[in-house]
């Protein structure tokens, strides 16, 4: 983990970066893929989706959530992805709601820079090294 400034613009950026945010979107769907069938079952997505820890903090600090609540909440945001309801992900279905989640954190971000703690290899995490190696190449 690591303290990073970023605002929506760097965000934004990335995504809108074809080639850059479509080989990250690839490497971590292979890497969630554990059967590599090209798709993404409830339970491959899960880890995914708890790395999140949607409910379980409250602003850092671990609290305790009802395991049916959580089951609820991952159930939810699965469907979100399964646009065409198979009961699977598929790499662009996993790609547009990807997208369409971080359009969205970028919305709520505006553009005032905010510090953050982000997870290694977390898409936001990229998307600030891309914006560092752009400034770093324009220099």
């Amino acid at each position: 983990m690591s303290v990073e400034v970023l605002d929506s613009g760097t965000i934004v950026n990335f995504v809108e970066d074809e080639e850059a945010f479509h080989v990250s979107i690839r490497d971590r769907f292979a890497h969630l893929d554990a059967d590599h069938d090209g798709l993404l079952s409830y339970s491959e997505l899960l880890k995914e989706l708890q790395s999140l820890r949607v409910l379980e903090t409250h602003f850092g600090i671990d609290v305790q959530t009802d395991p049916k609540e959580l089951a609820h909440v991952y159930k939810s945001l699965f469907v979100q992805f399964d646009h065409d309801s198979s009961g699977t992900v598929d790499l662009e279905e996993f790609k547009s709601e990807t997208k369409r989640m971080m359009l969205a954190m970028a919305n709520g971000m505006g553009f005032l820079p905010v510090q953050m703690v982000l997870e290694e290899g977390s898409f936001l995490k990229i998307a600030v090294e891309r914006e560092s190696n752009k400034l770093g190449l324009a220099a």
